[in-house]
């Protein structure tokens, strides 16, 4: 399989390289501490409630990024990226740290998810307003695919490692690991040199050409140009408006429908599945069928820039139409390499559709409202997630996991319904023939 990059534009592109390695790295992390931390409060309460819970927890946070935008779109995503590190380096030494003094308890390792995940919600956005200012736009569709390639495919590889060591060591060293790695993202990040957004003014571009020349942070002429009113009028609440302001009136408010009920299902998914594994053979299994979702994407990323050419309704319509069948598949199949293999090739068709719409909100949105509208695109589809997990976890305990998990299928399912049967939807022509989010212009 040919690794989706135009020209060697990884070889080319050094902010690019530190871009995708420092999100490599921090995802390796990031993969730890989702198995480790999940399973932990599996083991210790033996409850899919409690798993529930702590879904409630790491995913309600996400919700939360439409706040966050105005920030990322403010601050120097440099600092941005680097303190996330550092902090979460910190933050989850605390587990090891209540286990050595006899006081870990599951109300210790929830406590700790949420600020995790709160932080977190920095870095996604922080990075997807990066890229088109480090990479050309004709390259975004390849970029997008590195990133998801370093994303998926270091969740594919730790998610199953994970599950083996935490047989192995247990959960509570693995916290230990997700430490380190985070201080080698910091490391990374601290290398990176973003330009100004197009928008910004020529002193402002200047600024950041010079890099850290007379001591200035190299990142101090990113700080984009007002976006509502311009000039001193400019706030957090302007910029917090703007980004949603844009989004009235654009497919992509009748898209994140599709998102918040897929994620509804999905967040039940993540709650049930250390317990889905668990029948099926323990914390290995937890993480074999965790990379096997992840390989699944990572498939689909690395395939995706083989169909833009492909009208993106219809392309959507029968992704998720395979992926939904193939997931209900995977839920009763027999063995757990069917149910692995079966889970793989159920989120390819994610991983492509994925990379396609996010190159399309980045070649379509403007680069000073890039970080608000994505914060308030991750917020708005993931905000039915925790509570699909505290709904799915309830479930779970009162019937069994399995329906919870074929529910994810469900959902897959309904987002090939509703783009089927949305006009302005179904007839998105190719990426590249979009000139604007409007829905006229697609119907």
């Amino acid at each position: 399989m040919q690794i989706p990059f135009r020209d060697s534009v990884l070889v080319r592109n050094a902010n690019l390289r530190r871009l995708v390695f420092g999100r490599l790295v921090t995802n390796a992390g990031d993969s730890v501490y989702a198995i480790a931390a999940m399973w932990l409060v599996y083991d210790l309460t033996g409850s899919s409630a409690y798993t529930g819970l702590a879904g409630l927890l790491t995913m309600g946070p996400q919700a939360l990024q439409v706040f966050v935008g105005p920030l990322v779109d403010r601050w120097p995503l440099r600092r941005i990226l680097v303190g996330t590190q550092v902090l979460q380096a910190v933050l989850v030494l605390v587990i090891p740290a209540a286990f050595l003094l006899d006081a870990l308890s599951v109300w210790v390792v929830l406590t700790v998810m949420p600020v995790v995940s709160l932080l977190n919600q920095f870095v996604y956005p922080a990075q997807n307003a990066a890229l088109p200012r480090i990479v050309e736009q004709e390259e975004l569709v390849s970029a997008n695919s590195l990133l998801s390639l370093a994303y998926q495919g270091v969740d594919m590889a730790f998610n199953a490692l994970a599950g083996v060591l935490v047989a192995v060591v247990g959960a509570v060293t693995l916290y230990l690991v997700d430490s380190v790695t985070f201080v080698v993202a910091a490391l990374l990040f601290l290398g990176l040199r973003v330009p100004a957004s197009r928008g910004a003014s020529s002193s402002e571009t200047e600024e950041s050409e010079r890099g850290d020349s007379v001591g200035s942070d190299s990142e101090t002429g990113e700080r984009t140009a007002a976006v509502a009113d311009g000039g001193a009028d400019s706030s957090y609440l302007a910029d917090l408006r703007a980004g949603l302001s844009f989004m009235r009136g654009t497919i992509l408010l009748p898209l994140l429908v599709t998102s918040v009920v897929a994620n509804g299902t999905l967040g039940g998914v993540w709650a049930t599945m250390p317990a889905f594994a668990d029948a099926r053979g323990g914390p290995e299994t937890y993480g074999v069928l965790m990379a096997a979702i992840a390989g699944g994407m990572l498939v689909g990323a690395l395939v995706a820039s083989r169909f833009e050419d492909y009208p993106l309704g219809r392309l959507t319509v029968t992704l998720y139409a395979l992926s939904g069948s193939l997931w209900l598949a995977a839920v009763w199949a027999s063995s757990l390499p069917a149910t692995a293999a079966l889970l793989a090739l159920a989120l390819a068709p994610v991983g492509i559709s994925n990379v396609i719409v996010v190159t399309m909100f980045q070649t379509l949105v403007p680069d000073d409202l890039l970080g608000r509208v994505m914060a308030a695109i991750g917020s708005i589809s993931t905000v039915a997630m925790p509570l699909g997990s505290v709904a799915g976890g309830v479930v779970a305990d009162a019937t069994s996991a399995t329906y919870v998990v074929a529910g994810g299928g469900l959902g897959l399912l309904f987002v090939a319904v509703y783009i089927a049967a949305i006009p302005s939807l179904r007839r998105l022509p190719r990426t590249r023939e979009l000139e604007t989010l409007q829905r006229a212009s697609a119907e």
